[in-house]
């Protein structure tokens, strides 16, 4: 499937090489405060087109590097992207980006020098990051529509209500072309009219352009062609020493003698074939010579019929194929426009009954939308009764929409009150890092394909969980792990205990500069890791115990 292979950062706040390679699965990275593991959600982030503040660069370097290979899979839309952009290379997607001191920022997709907005528009839909982000799919309103027709599994009805909506706009579109002032149609029908006649009085055949440059050529250059052609005829053939007489003189002397020599034989027979080629070429010269005729008047009508046509090409198009198609069109027009009562008619009809169909389209998405969100909002708050918020309230909150729009009669945006008593506030608003992770998680756990991202960072997801609920979430995103690769930050050892693979974020001190370095965790070491998140500095016999057990009960789990 799709995935982030590796990422190798370079010069970037306190790292100043590293090179991680991540599994599919759950990859849980761990480490003390300080040690840089949020710099590696940062880099991440500035892969996907995040904004880049300059005091990322280390301090003594001139640039910062960050740079993924995300391995596509058979994963077809991000590759058409790659395609259409000619960016496509194998099964890869390599994006680089290098921040400098000087500002200057650069974007490489697949080796390709790219602006950041395309970044953005070729990564989207490849990572999300939950965490304390900008990357917050969930505070963008238009998004939470999206994911909710996902579950609802809606999309043959928004499919069939979008057809409609596209011919409904487009009728009116028609509608409105039809409808421009009565005053502009009249001056349009003018106008039209004598670029018709214009161009229909000159009877335009398809090609004659070309056909006439080459004439034109041949008529400027006639009397340098003729020289060459039938004083081409004249030297070879026809004149006093011509070539071939000469040649077949020679000819003659030789075979004359050539009883003498049996050598000599073949020279002939390659003479007189050179004499055959020589005298065919002097009679086709003779039939080009005659065939030239400049009568200076023809001349005169080519010019004057292609100074004609460049006027017309300075008006209506670049060339006579171009001239007829706008001929074609306009001729069109004029017969809309002067046929528009009963194509008004007609329209409005039309644009009656899509009406209509499109109304009963919406219905049918709404109702399956209305539907879709009460069970969405049961799955999500029983998940989130999981992850130590038992008492909130998750709705979708519709407003419908006077005119149609290209996602239906209605707008959806996600709200929640946490606690009873609460009002419930749409999510854009609610704050705390640490409630709208789990939100994420418990989203991404009741409609998994919700948005088709395949890759998920959590970032510290479980700030201001502990005891039985951090179980809950490092069962949870440990789950996830199952169907998308994970990536998580977490100080939570109940969490890192469910890792299908665990690096550690290590701080070295080298000479009075500080470096982070990251390694993957072997069995032993990833109990010592554990038993030091839970024990904190005093990882005595006690804490490597519990680190044991923890690592146990999460292999139960699954």
């Amino acid at each position: 499937g799709r995935m982030i292979s590796d990422l190798i950062i370079k010069n970037f706040a306190i790292i100043e090489s590293l090179h991680i390679s991540f599994a599919a699965g759950f990859n849980v990275l761990t480490g003390e405060t300080g040690a840089g593991k949020s710099i590696i959600i940062d880099a991440v982030n500035l892969l996907l087109g995040g904004r880049a503040r300059g005091d990322i660069i280390r301090t003594g370097a001139e640039e910062a590097t960050v740079e993924a290979i995300f391995s596509l899979g058979a994963e077809g839309e991000t590759m058409a992207r790659l395609d259409e952009a000619g960016l496509a290379d194998g099964d890869e997607l390599v994006v680089r980006r290098i921040v400098s001191r000087s500002g200057k920022n650069r974007v490489f997709i697949n080796g390709s020098l790219v602006p950041l907005a395309q970044l953005r528009e070729l990564t989207t839909g490849l990572v999300n990051i939950y965490g304390q982000h900008e990357h917050q799919n969930l505070q963008r309103s238009e998004a939470h529509l999206e994911l909710l027709d996902h579950f609802a599994g809606a999309q043959p009805e928004l499919g069939a209500y979008r057809e409609l909506y596209s011919e409904f706009a487009e009728l009116r579109r028609q509608l409105e072309r039809l409808d421009l002032a009565e005053r502009e149609r009249q001056q349009r029908v003018d106008l039209l009219s004598y670029q018709r006649q214009e161009l229909e009085r000159v009877r335009l055949q398809p090609g004659e352009d070309d056909e006439l440059e080459r004439e034109r050529s041949l008529l400027v250059h006639g009397e340098k062609l003729m020289a060459a052609s039938a004083g081409g005829y004249e030297s070879l053939y026809a004149g006093q020493q011509a070539v071939c007489a000469m040649i077949a003189e020679v000819a003659a002397r030789l075979e004359g003698v050539q009883r003498y020599d049996e050598q000599l034989a073949p020279l002939v027979d390659r003479l007189n074939e050179h004499l055959y080629g020589l005298e065919d070429i002097a009679t086709e010269l003779r039939a080009y010579s005659e065939k030239l005729d400049f009568e200076p008047e023809r001349q005169e009508q080519v010019e004057e019929r292609l100074a004609l046509l460049a006027g017309l090409k300075r008006k209506y198009a670049p060339d006579v194929t171009g001239l007829l198609a706008y001929l074609e069109r306009i001729t069109a027009e004029l017969e809309d426009l002067t046929n528009v009562e009963g194509r008004r008619g007609e329209l409005t009809r039309s644009l009656e009954r899509c009406h209509a169909q499109l109304l009963q389209a919406a219905e049918r998405l709404s109702r399956k939308r209305e539907a879709a969100a009460a069970e969405l909002s049961v799955c999500v708050e029983r998940e989130l009764a999981d992850l130590a918020m038992p008492r909130a309230r998750f709705t979708m909150h519709f407003e419908s929409l006077l005119e149609a729009s290209a996602n239906g009669m209605e707008t959806g945006e996600f709200y929640l009150a946490a606690n009873p008593g609460e009002a419930a506030q749409p999510l854009a608003k609610i704050a705390s890092g640490g409630e709208l992770s789990r939100i994420m998680l418990a989203l991404k756990r009741s409609a998994p394909e919700g948005d088709g991202v395949r890759t998920l960072i959590f970032d510290e997801v479980d700030a201001g969980i502990g005891g039985e609920a951090a179980t809950a979430v490092g069962e949870k995103v440990g789950r996830l792990g199952a169907d998308f690769q994970v990536l998580c930050v977490t100080h939570l050892p109940q969490v890192a205990a469910f890792a299908d693979h665990h690096y550690q974020v290590r701080k070295n001190e080298e000479g009075g500069r500080t470096t982070t370095g990251v390694v993957v965790l072997n069995a032993e070491d990833r109990v010592a890791e554990v038993a030091r998140m839970l024990g904190g500095l005093h990882a005595g016999k006690q804490s490597q115990e519990h680190a044991r057990e923890l690592i146990a009960a999460s292999k139960r789990q699954f």
